[in-house]
């Protein structure tokens, strides 16, 4: 089966938007970084190692040297552009780590590009040893669904026919059944929006080229996209997706995603019919 996503094409552009590093382009990451020192901050342990996974810059690094609940933290990259110091290079879509070496793994913002999300989610399972987390987030069905929409009737309307502009991106559902799939007890899946505006489209183009974050689908067109398109693009969103101001809207939707790997301490619902107490006599309806 065809890949979805061109990786290659990905990691270039990351390295791009590196390399030209425009102010403020990392506040996503940056954001989800202080969402996800919250969430590691109300787990009552501590994690003596930790690995950080395709997460491209040091703010989940950071946040858990901070929590001061982990001894030692790596990181995992696909890149060695994105290491500025240590870490180990891996190639895409692989943990690099050897079953049952990690206490807490970390991803932020990686899964949504990958290619085989299931695939990835076992091998972090994996990775951690009995009772270890794993705790990350993912871009969501909704984000940025005003652009597709915009594009797409854009596009439809001027060539009668519209290529993928804007990759697809899961449901909050199947990524929680995704992670029981992959053998985690006690998955949780949870989804948080925020909107920023824009002046228009343009800025909000500009601010996904500087987070190395534009088309890289595989089934992409190869074909330039003309101004006229985008000119169309830009008015059918003003119009559709802007407040009283005239400033536009841009959904960005997180799921967050943790699970624990399986331990004996953990607890573990009843099975079917073991209960003890009937349920007419809970209720006092037991004759």
């Amino acid at each position: 089966m065809e890949p979805i996503f061109d990786t290659q094409l990905a990691i270039a552009r990351k390295r791009r938007a590196l390399n030209q590093a425009e102010p403020d382009a990392d506040f996503l990451l940056n954001r989800a970084a202080e969402d996800f020192a919250d969430r590691l901050d109300s787990v009552e342990r501590k994690f003596p190692r930790a690995a950080v996974l395709f997460s491209l810059t040091d703010a989940a690094p950071a946040a858990i040297r901070s929590s001061g609940k982990v001894e030692t933290v790596e990181r995992v990259e696909s890149d060695m552009a994105f290491l500025r110091e240590s870490g180990i290079r891996a190639e895409p879509e692989t943990v690099p780590l050897d079953p049952e070496s990690l206490d807490l793994a970390v991803s932020l913002y990686a899964l949504q590009e990958m290619n085989d999300v299931p695939g990835m989610l076992v091998q972090i399972r994996r990775a951690l040893r009995p009772d270890g987390l794993f705790l990350g987030c993912m871009m969501g069905a909704g984000t940025l669904a005003e652009l597709r929409e915009s594009l797409l009737e854009a596009e439809t309307e001027l060539v009668g026919g519209a290529s993928p502009r804007v990759a697809p991106f899961a449901d909050v559902r199947d990524v929680g059944a995704l992670l029981q799939r992959a053998g985690f007890a006690l998955p949780v899946a949870d989804l948080e929006e925020v909107v920023v505006r824009y002046d228009n489209m343009f800025a909000l183009m500009r601010d996904l080229r500087a987070m190395g974050a534009t088309n890289s689908l595989t089934a992409r067109s190869r074909k330039p996209a003309t101004r006229r398109l985008f000119m169309r693009a830009a008015e059918i969103y003003a119009e559709r997706f802007s407040d009283p101001d005239g400033r536009i809207r841009a959904t960005f939707a997180t799921i967050w995603l943790s699970g624990w790997a399986p331990h004996a301490s953990q607890q573990k619902p009843l099975k079917p019919g073991s209960a003890t107490v009937s349920l007419a006599k809970i209720l006092g309806s037991e004759k």
